[in-house]
């Protein structure tokens, strides 16, 4: 049963408004912040943020998913649409909201808010905030306050970009934040004006790189973010539903039987090829007599440890060329046809990157390729959710995964 307590409807005034403050309310304190990079980045991003709301007590509220890695004229992508909120509120015991709860979508006025910028305080590449397309979907003119170089999580002579959660957390009560205000401020863009970082609405540029111990916590066993939020970020009923058909149709499954348990392998090769200099594809990138060896320590783990027998394995590939997938069908494994199924045309350009993500993680164990962070996650996912084994392919040079 879902607690009306956490009930996002509870944490504003009403229907969303032309604009946001007119929407909060006057005796709650919120959190929020924006997102800048491919789709799973953008879900830790947004994990971060729930998990920094969660330490300082705020109500986070969730902007839309932005198309960066997926086609530019794909639409925004409410959060809620791919994680189930309610669910997710229930396991952390608090409300999540959505922007579009709060300001109307189609609103054209422009707000002003003052924000905190880490971006500034943690890299010296870029010397201005972290941009988002979702300031300008939002109608948000922001100005910026730099955080104080102590947010910083690793010594600054370490080009990681990382903030710590907790120095930022300190920003959100009065003390430190009375002490910190003095730091360079940008006028906003359009209205060119100067704020002071709101108290109602707590505001930072970007939240990917945090950690509490470490850089790239993430791949931790201890990460808060993943124990305290990721793994209670549930897909949605619809999606998780659309994905186990288009999984049972790449398996052949037929409509009276139930879904067999499968290996879900993911393995990322597109932009990888950057890292791989001067080396030959085929020498760089894990060949599949390699992955299939970690396809047979999944499957033998699942013998021993679970006594079940598991012979489908879906593979999930950015890969373009058509001699390796004729490869992936030699090794007897399948994958979802996209084009095939016209999944684009039905349903959107979002959906073969969502459904790929729920297929990974809903495999009995999973197999990835080693510093992806689509791979992260579904390997956390299948480890949570299913008990599962899980495995990661090095790759890099001629032998990188021997082991």
């Amino acid at each position: 049963m879902y607690s009306a307590t956490l009930n996002s409807q509870s944490y504003v005034q009403g229907p969303p408004t032309q604009r946001f403050r007119d929407n909060l309310r006057n005796d709650t304190k919120y959190i929020t912040s924006w997102i800048s990079a491919g789709w799973t980045n953008d879900v830790m991003t947004y994990g971060n943020l729930i998990y920094l709301a969660l330490i300082t007590e705020r109500i986070p509220i969730i902007a839309k998913f932005t198309p960066s890695h997926v086609d530019n004229s794909a639409p925004p992508f409410a959060f809620g649409e791919v994680i189930d909120v309610p669910r997710l509120s229930q396991a952390i015991e608090s409300p999540v909201i959505e922007w579009h709860e709060v300001k109307d979508s189609e609103s054209k006025v422009l707000d002003d808010l003052g924000c905190w910028t880490v971006w500034e305080s943690v890299q010296k590449m870029e010397p201005h905030p972290r941009g988002s397309p979702s300031l300008n979907l939002l109608r948000l003119d922001v100005s910026w306050t730099r955080t104080p170089d102590w947010v910083k999580l690793t010594p600054p002579a370490v080009g990681d970009n990382h903030a710590s959660f907790w120095s930022l957390a300190t920003l959100a009560f009065p003390e430190t934040r009375s002490n910190s205000l003095e730091l360079t401020n940008h006028p906003s863009p359009q209205h060119q004006v100067s704020l002071p970082p709101d108290d109602q609405l707590l505001c930072f540029d970007y939240l990917y790189y945090l950690g509490a111990q470490n850089a790239w916590e993430w791949e931790s066993d201890y990460s808060p973010a993943w124990r305290f939020v990721g793994q209670h970020m549930h897909w949605n009923a619809s999606l998780e539903r659309l994905a186990n058909e288009h999984a049972r149709r790449a398996m052949n499954v037929p409509i009276n039987e139930p879904t067999p348990p499968y290996i879900s392998i993911h393995i990322r090769h597109g932009d990888f090829r950057n890292y791989c200099n001067d080396l030959p594809l085929d020498q760089c990138y894990a060949s599949l007599p390699v992955i299939a060896r970690r396809v047979a320590e999944v499957q033998e783990e699942l013998r021993t440890q679970k006594s079940i027998e598991v012979t489908k394995v879906i593979m999930t590939s950015d890969e373009r060329d058509p001699e390796w997938w004729s490869g992936v069908r030699a090794m007897g494994w399948t994958w979802v046809d996209y084009a095939t199924e016209r999944t684009e045309e039905i349903y959107g350009k979002w959906y073969p990157v969502f459904i790929d993500a729920v297929i990974q993680s809903n495999g009995a164990g999973f197999v990835g390729t080693h510093g992806s962070t689509m791979t992260t996650l579904a390997r956390r996912r299948v480890e949570s959710w299913h008990g599962g084994p899980t495995r990661v392919v090095k790759w890099g040079s001629p032998n990188a995964d021997d082991h």
